[in-house]
């Protein structure tokens, strides 16, 4: 298979939504106002990821394109939890892409403790060959719910997806303690947002 032509759309793809969405974060910042983007950062899944995730979901290498939906990923961090809620509006006003599925895991956190807004979309991508639609994942979570899943992530690498129970348990508290932390982040939320105006108008 020739990969490097096969991930070149889901490239255009990550980086396309990346200027995007940059470009959502800078005009709030324009209008003085709270942009909901902290930052953005995306990716193409490495081959060997894809493989792997294809040999333990029974995925025929045929069948990566359509049955693979975050091979292209861009994940958008924010502040706080009502910020992910404007953001998914935002999203889904927007008539570039096409919004297929939705999946809440923030009112719906998952076992281990994981939380984060997943939308997958369709995105039009201009290739020399003509258009392709091409499937993408946006995640949206807070800088709290990052931190704790980029944890998580080694962690699952690092025990193949089997973490010892003892250390299953900690993750758990410190997902609790990391949407605690949200929590009492929002309720002073004006404050800070009035310190960060303060400041950038400095």
């Amino acid at each position: 298979m020739n990969w490097e032509a096969i991930l070149a759309p889901y490239s255009q793809v990550v980086e396309e939504l990346k200027v995007k969405l940059k470009g959502m974060r800078a005009q709030f910042e324009y209008e003085a106002m709270h942009s909901p983007i902290e930052f953005i950062t995306g990716r193409v899944k490495p081959v060997k990821s894809i493989l792997e995730k294809a040999e333990k979901r029974h995925i025929s290498l045929d069948r990566i394109e359509d049955d693979m939906q975050d091979i292209a990923g861009v994940r958008v961090v924010c502040q706080f939890v009502d910020d992910i809620y404007t953001i998914v509006d935002m999203l889904r006003s927007r008539k570039d892409f096409t919004i297929m599925e939705e999946k809440d895991y923030i009112a719906n956190k998952k076992d281990s403790g994981y939380r984060s807004y997943h939308m997958i979309i369709e995105y039009p991508v201009e290739t020399i060959h003509g258009m392709k639609v091409v499937l993408a994942e946006i995640q949206i979570r807070t800088l709290a719910m990052n931190f704790w899943a980029t944890n998580e992530h080694s962690l699952n690498y690092k025990y193949k997806g089997r973490i010892p129970g003892d250390i299953k348990a900690r993750l758990q508290k410190a997902a609790e303690a990391a949407f605690k932390l949200d929590e009492e982040m929002s309720k002073i939320k004006t404050e800070v947002q009035e310190a960060q105006r303060i400041f950038r108008r400095k």
